[in-house]
């Protein structure tokens, strides 16, 4: 039997969680955090609701994966993630200890990737998973905004 817990099977996930901060007029970018084929945090963008200009995706997974582990570091932990993570996120990440990143779109602009901004040496990045699915999100988003 095929094991259908892929990174696109993931990526889909966060990808509904996209589609909530989309619906709640946030940045669409949605998040969730793996260990062992299970999801422990899901989350997306709350910055607006929040006004709080941290309230990422990923670092509102940081939190509830952590709190699910009891723990501060998310060794042996996957996130998936619809846009490539800023610098914030990344320290964010850096500092948690997560073992795998998987990321949909890049962020050409703000994305660690571009910023030179480092993770943990033992962190694996993966990048474009579901890509075009996470950048037509974000396109359909700021047309919206822009109409």
């Amino acid at each position: 039997m095929d094991n259908i817990f892929t990174d696109e099977y993931f990526m889909k996930k966060a990808l509904q969680e996209a589609e909530s901060a989309f619906e709640k007029g946030e940045i669409p970018v949605g998040a969730v955090v793996v260990i062992d084929n299970r999801i422990i945090a899901r989350s997306h963008n709350l910055t607006e609701m929040l006004n709080d200009v941290t309230a990422h995706a990923e670092m509102q997974s940081i939190t509830a994966a952590a709190n699910f582990l009891g723990g501060k570091y998310l060794k042996d932990c996957t996130l998936y993630v619809t846009l490539e993570p800023c610098q914030m996120c990344a320290g964010a990440l850096y500092w948690s200890q997560i073992s795998k990143i998987v990321f949909g779109a890049r962020d050409e602009q703000r994305g660690f990737l571009s910023m030179g901004t480092k993770l943990h040496p033992r962190t694996v990045v993966i990048e474009g998973v579901l890509a075009n699915e996470a950048s037509s999100l974000m396109l359909r988003f700021f047309e919206e905004r822009r109409k």
